[in-house]
């Protein structure tokens, strides 16, 4: 098969096809004598198992060390079922502040329309300065600058 009919049966882009190559998750992909890619038919399974586990939310990462640790004959399973176990431990975590952002911008809204009423058409009523005093919008403003500072050390780490 031709990286178009991979790409035609999974939904993916040929690039993608490379890019999963390059990443080391599509093994033993041929060439022609012109040096076209080749796939067998399993490598459409390996791509859909691959977009289903991306869902759930597996980097491409941690991916390579399952597949490879599979397609070495091992049983990565107790990995795998860790992996998701985290991922539903972070989904709640989310939920659970998405829940509270959204109680507080039901207060806050409600607080905005009085401040509004209040205001005289045409006049600033400074609505975003006021932003800085609600609990949740500061604590995820803190772990966003966290998660983003983190972010960069790692670029810096993996750039040295």
């Amino acid at each position: 098969m031709g990286p178009r009919d991979v790409a035609r049966a999974t939904g993916v882009s040929p690039d993608t096809l490379r890019h999963y190559e390059r990443k080391g998750l599509l093994p033993n992909v041929s060439r022609t004598a012109a040096g076209y890619r080749r796939y067998t038919t399993a490598t459409v399974d390996r791509v859909l198992l691959i977009q289903r586990a991306l869902v759930v939310g597996f980097s491409l990462d941690e991916l390579k060390q399952v597949l490879t640790m599979r397609d070495q004959g091992g049983a990565p399973c107790r990995t795998v079922r860790t992996l998701v176990g985290r991922r539903l431990d972070g989904l709640e975590r989310r939920i659970q502040e998405l829940l509270a952002l959204r109680d507080e911008l039901r207060v806050l809204l409600a607080q905005w329309d009085g401040k509004l009423a209040n205001t005289v058409p045409g006049r600033r009523a400074y609505l975003l300065d006021s932003l800085g005093s609600t609990i949740t919008i500061e604590r995820a403003r803190s772990t966003r600058r966290a998660a983003i500072g983190t972010c960069r050390m790692s670029r810096v780490n993996i750039a040295d």
